[in-house]
């Protein structure tokens, strides 16, 4: 039978608009349809069984009384085929009546049971040559010593065909036997392959409920991770199942449209904020340094000291809104320009800016000399030393000390931001790169941080395949690790020299 391709077509889409218009209205009727559903093959093999089962006792019952009768019939047969012969015998010795009398009862008894023998003996050679000596024994001869003697001698076969008949209803009864066992035997492997058939369809129609309720399960949870990691797809699966779980898909389509609308709404604020606050810091940065430069008069010393306050405040608070722009450019650009890049002058370039806190702070500097190059993005890796500085001169001791080392390996750079000072606590750890998490441990200086420091910097090193972790040091209370790999040579750079030219003059043992 050949079907064509267009009529197949069209018969897959009608009974996928039919499965689609048709739906149980709830999670609790689509589970009671399948255990509906999955019993019904199970009770059909179970009323099968049964059917079976009380045609083979019905068949074994019927057999068994049948076997019994049969077989006592053929033994009375063969006691009054003895009884018969005896009694013939003493007539024509004691020629008495009673005894022809008793001969003629078991006569006729004998002729009743053989005409029910014939029945289920139908055919048999014994029986019908019985049925012919019971006429030539039906009637007895006059007592003549010849006829008599050729009567009697009747009795010889009589009893012999009497015997092969009872071993015939054996024969019979034994083969009665034999097929109530091959029926029984038909019945087992019919039973066997129903209960295969019926039981895989079983299987089968479990597994397609479990997929009915596994599909929209697994869809939902397609639609929470693509919400919950922020990568939201245009081909969102529509949620066909329970009305229950198609209402939860349409809650997650909502939801997700709310967290865009917020995620807009807190990037456009990071925007006009820092943009905003960038303004008049501009105005209070400037009239600070015309006032340092005496353009409003000579200042006293005490003057003087007060303006240092709030230009360096000044300078922390344009900081902190370079960090909230950073952060806003990070969750909006994930690219990266790879470059080979002298991390040793890199670092000197971040610690120069930071030269006037360090001083201020009495911090002890102590940075590996170059050079070192290895390809990673300037601008990203830059961003992360100038936080982890900026993250030692809030939190550092006073006085204490600044180490920044690295270490080129095979396949990985390790890069050290080390200081002295509070450890960070077991329980701030974990949510230590969170962005806008602060924690437990106070900051020094007279501004407070945003929070997010850490998480640029993480976000800095993810881009480029990498990571930031908090480690411990033997010498060191606080030692933060940048982690970067091998980056291949972008395409547009014509150098070939090795990536590593040299690796730190001062190496510390940890």
């Amino acid at each position: 039978m050949v079907v064509s391709y267009p009529l197949l077509n069209r018969t897959l889409v009608m009974t996928k608009r039919v499965s689609r218009r048709w739906r149980p209205r709830s999670l609790l009727q689509l589970v009671l349809l399948a255990f509906l559903v999955v019993m019904l093959p199970l009770g059909v093999l179970m009323y099968q069984a049964g059917q079976a089962l009380s045609e083979l006792s019905h068949l074994a019952d019927v057999s068994a009384r049948q076997a019994v009768e049969e077989s006592r019939r053929a033994r009375v047969l063969s006691n009054l085929a003895v009884e018969m012969e005896r009694s013939a015998r003493q007539y024509a010795v004691l020629e008495q009546e009673s005894l022809l009398e008793l001969y003629a009862e078991r006569h006729a008894e004998f002729t009743e049971l053989l005409a029910q023998q014939r029945r289920f003996l139908p055919g048999n050679p014994d029986v019908l040559a019985l049925e012919e000596q019971l006429l030539l024994l039906s009637q007895l001869p006059e007592l003549e010593p010849e006829a008599l003697e050729v009567w009697l001698a009747l009795f010889v076969p009589f009893a012999e065909h009497t015997e092969a008949m009872r071993r015939a209803t054996s024969q019979q009864i034994d083969a009665s036997i034999e097929m109530i066992s091959a029926r029984a035997e038909a019945v087992q492997s019919r039973l066997w392959l129903q209960t295969t058939a019926l039981v895989s369809a079983s299987l089968l129609l479990i597994l397609l409920f479990s997929w009915l309720i596994i599909r929209p399960v697994r869809q939902l949870e397609r639609r929470i991770l693509s919400i919950g990691s922020g990568v939201e797809t245009n081909d969102r699966d529509t949620i066909q199942g329970p009305a229950e779980l198609v209402q939860l898909g349409d809650r997650l389509d909502w939801l997700s449209t709310r967290l865009s609308d917020l995620e807009a709404q807190k990037q456009q604020f990071l925007r006009h904020m820092s943009h905003e606050l960038k303004t008049p810091l501009a105005s209070v940065r400037e009239g600070s340094a015309l006032l340092a430069d005496g353009v409003a008069g000579e200042m006293t010393p005490r003057q003087r000291e007060i303006l240092t306050l709030i230009d360096a405040s000044g300078s922390e608070l344009q900081r902190l809104i370079e960090q909230l722009l950073d952060y806003n450019l990070l969750q909006h650009n994930q690219r990266v320009t790879l470059e080979r890049v002298d991390l040793a002058t890199l670092v000197k370039t971040v610690l120069a800016k930071h030269r006037l806190a360090l001083e201020h702070k009495g911090m002890r500097v102590t940075a590996f000399d170059g050079p070192m190059e290895w390809v990673v993005d300037r601008t990203a890796v830059g961003r992360i030393l100038d936080n982890l500085v900026s993250n030692a001169i809030a939190y550092g001791e006073d006085g204490g000390d600044l180490m920044i080392r690295a270490h080129a390996g095979r396949d990985h750079l390790f890069l050290d931001v080390a200081n002295t000072g509070e450890p960070i606590s077991e329980q701030d750890r974990p949510l230590l790169f969170e962005p806008f998490y602060q924690g437990r441990s106070r900051r020094k200086g007279p501004l407070k941080g945003s929070g997010i420091g850490l998480s640029v910097a993480a976000d800095c090193a993810r881009i480029q395949s990498g990571g930031l972790a908090l480690v411990e040091d033997r010498e060191f209370d606080v030692c933060f690790r940048l982690t970067l790999p091998r980056q291949a040579i972008p395409l547009t750079e014509e150098k070939t020299e090795p990536l590593v030219r040299g690796i730190s003059a001062r190496s510390e043992e940890r």
